[in-house]
């Protein structure tokens, strides 16, 4: 029997990488896709690659314009990442105009010409900033747009989008990560790293990410990797 395939977006985070792990765990052949829009933490893409191959992931990398992107903190440098900030339901500077819904229009594209039914995506809705299209919400209208306009869902087998971590805390996140034996050494969570991908430790991700690791009881390889 041929083995399922999935697309499986893939920034280099730590959600991602725990995603691709559990499309994998469920038996699916993941085709990676990430993107290079001129983010200012571009570790991730490093990253993502060391990852896709370490794995055995077929792995593709779309390259956007950044002056689609304007108003936020996250690509070029006229806006700083904010740092120490109480984390709330307003909407910060670091959330990027329409990003997941490029980057899951990319993936439907790919996963229809790769013949995929499937689509995950390493969103969260409980430890996350507030950005709205992490919302469950969000992704059901997507899923339903995609059954509507694509060759598949006319003709009755519609693309799946999937979001495993949508309603998982980060230590959740973590610990499922870890029984798959993801390697969170391999992973850049900071919005704001510095050259060599060490974390700035005080972004809204850094925050989440250590509350994660903390939550899980585990310590975070990558802070140990860089003392």
């Amino acid at each position: 029997m041929m083995q399922a395939r999935a697309i499986v977006l893939l920034s280099g985070g730590l959600d991602s990488v725990t995603t691709m792990a559990i499309a994998q765990a469920e038996g699916f052949r993941v085709h990676a896709l990430s993107f290079e829009y001129g983010q200012r933490h571009a570790i991730e893409l490093v990253l993502a690659r060391r990852v896709a191959t370490k794995v055995g992931a077929d792995h593709t990398v779309v390259r956007l314009d950044p002056a689609l992107f304007g108003g936020t903190a996250l690509v070029g440098d006229q806006l700083a990442v904010p740092r120490g900030r109480e984390i709330d339901e307003s909407i910060p500077v670091t959330y990027v105009p329409a990003r997941n819904i490029l980057f899951l229009s990319h993936a439907l594209a790919l996963a229809e010409s790769k013949d995929a039914r499937d689509i995950f995506i390493g969103v969260n809705a409980l430890d996350y900033s507030g950005y709205p299209d992490c919302r469950p919400e969000f992704l059901a209208a997507f899923e339903q747009m995609a059954a509507l306009g694509m060759k598949t869902g006319v003709e009755g087998s519609p693309v799946k989008i999937r979001a495993p971590l949508v309603k998982m805390t980060k230590a959740e996140i973590i610990q499922r990560g870890v029984e798959l034996g993801v390697d969170y050494a391999m992973t850049s969570s900071c919005y704001d790293p510095d050259a060599e991908g060490r974390p700035c430790g005080q972004c809204d991700s850094c925050v989440l990410r250590a509350r994660g690791f903390e939550g899980a009881g585990t310590p975070d390889p990558l802070v140990l990797k860089f003392r």
